[in-house]
């Protein structure tokens, strides 16, 4: 990935949490938004009918928030929220930096 890097953050519950975000300009805002498709797809194929609420035994959870800031940047925020089994794929998968 070019634009997202995740880090992650343990909870005192089990449950950690992946988030990521890019600033861009406009016109780099559809490469950001593939990306962030990218990971959203391979969550929904590795991990299908288990997208949900962690609190509610699911495997994964995601907020995706786009704002649209001064002088034509685009900030992208996605926080993904997941069980042990899902953070240890994810990170086979996209790696990331540990707090």
């Amino acid at each position: 990935m070019q634009y997202l890097i995740f880090e992650l953050s343990d909870g005192d519950d089990g449950v950690a949490t992946l988030e990521a975000m890019a600033s861009t300009r406009a016109d780099s805002h559809a490469a950001v938004m593939v990306e962030v498709q990218g990971v959203l797809d391979w969550a929904w194929r590795e991990f299908p009918g288990q997208h949900g609420p962690i609190e509610d035994g699911m495997a994964w959870d995601h907020e995706l928030l786009v704002q649209e800031e001064a002088g034509d940047w685009r900030t992208v925020t996605l926080t993904l929220t997941g069980a042990p089994h899902f953070v240890d794929a994810f990170l086979a998968e996209f790696g990331g930096e540990e707090d």
